[in-house]
């Protein structure tokens, strides 16, 4: 499986984004999917995840109640809603997929791809 996050961008403070995470391969159905950012200077950190059947979700503390994913198996994405967005937010963010679990650990994760860049102004 190969990932691609893409949708990130410049926006102010208190405004939302939507990060797509597009992939490649026939076993992306199987996989959870786990979204994480790294902002400069700091390591990479768990933002949110999602079973591969959307069923369940999980979310790090930080973003609870103004992140929200979702995925679509058909189209072979996920989705990053961002709303209520914060200076500290600031970050690249990845998408990762992995069949065996969904930890809040990206090095975990049998897939990852490049990510996008969101830039919160205050």
């Amino acid at each position: 499986v190969q990932l691609q996050a893409s949708g990130g961008g410049l926006v102010q403070a208190g405004g939302s984004l939507r990060l797509s995470c597009a992939a490649s391969g026939r076993t992306f159905s199987d996989c959870a999917v786990g979204w994480f950012r790294q902002a400069p200077g700091k390591e990479r950190e768990f933002v949110a995840a999602i079973t591969w059947s959307g069923i369940s979700t999980r979310y790090a503390d930080s973003v609870k109640g103004r992140f929200t994913v979702s995925r679509d198996n058909a189209k072979k994405r996920a989705y990053l809603q961002m709303n209520s967005l914060k200076s500290e937010d600031t970050a690249v963010y990845y998408c990762a997929a992995d069949r065996a679990g969904w930890s809040t650990n990206s090095r975990e994760y049998e897939y990852r791809g490049r990510g996008t860049l969101v830039t919160v102004s205050s």
